[in-house]
């Protein structure tokens, strides 16, 4: 098995990541009328929807063309694209030097490919904005260092934390003893508890850095690319040709 083989997603210029918002709404009420307080169990259920939660357009290919469908897989924007990204930010237009660029770079926009030109496209689908590379500004994103990384022990790949790791005889030591033919860790917002392509058996699946299975390993590929820092999701194939996204939940967009 060529696990090297897939070439990530080409993603069109720089894409940052996405920003959620969250409206919070405040109302009075009596003591005898307050309904309990959650236990933490559940207060963690729900954080965990909203921080796992994807986006209401998804990137979709049908032939050789992309558009976008929504959650429910209803076709939103038709497939007339050679190319599509998220609806996320986009800092080369958030920096732009002209003044009037700079709304484009909002995620309220997607970067899409048509006929040899790259442009910005609204939730509506329409072409609002042209990249001319004269108007695109410098990114100046911060780094931010993985707190776990993957580990070849042998023939085997596990996961280690290298600010506490010294001793590869001590299997105490590794976060996750090796066991796995390739690991990859996925950058995420989460550098405490990242999401890992794992392969087994040459078939792969995702895990989690307690070696949780949180997708099965049935995928021919799993991308490594920034579809789950971006929207949640993963983009994986059943036979190495067609790729789709799933969530952490195995829903297939």
């Amino acid at each position: 098995m060529d696990i090297c083989k897939t070439q990530p997603v080409k993603m069109l210029l720089l894409l940052s990541a996405l920003f959620f918002s969250n409206c919070f709404a405040a109302q009075k009420q009596s003591f005898s009328n307050a309904e309990p307080a959650p236990d933490s169990a559940a207060k963690k259920n729900v954080q965990n929807q909203k921080e796992w939660s994807i986006p209401e357009l998804i990137p979709h290919k049908t032939g050789d063309k992309y558009g976008f469908i929504d959650r429910e897989r209803k076709v939103i924007i038709s497939h007339a694209y050679n190319n599509v990204g998220f609806y996320t930010e986009d800092c080369t237009l958030l920096n732009s030097p002209k003044m009037s660029v700079r709304k484009y770079g909002s995620a309220d926009y997607a970067s899409v490919s048509y006929h040899g030109n790259n442009y910005r496209i609204d939730r509506a689908g329409k072409r609002v904005y042209r990249f001319k590379k004269e108007e695109l500004g410098r990114c100046n994103l911060p780094y931010v260092p993985q707190q776990f990384e993957a580990y070849r022990f042998g023939n085997s790949y596990g996961i280690i934390e290298p600010a506490k790791f010294e001793n590869s005889s001590d299997y105490r030591q590794f976060t996750i003893y090796p066991q796995y033919d390739y690991l990859h860790i996925l950058e995420g917002n989460d550098v405490t508890n990242p999401l890992i392509v794992a392969a087994r058996n040459n078939r792969f699946g995702i895990i989690d850095v307690q070696n949780n299975i949180v997708l099965p390993f049935v995928y021919s590929d799993i991308k490594r690319n920034y579809s789950w820092k971006l929207a949640h999701l993963f983009e994986a194939t059943y036979d190495g040709k067609n790729y789709f996204f799933v969530d952490r939940d195995g829903n297939e967009y």
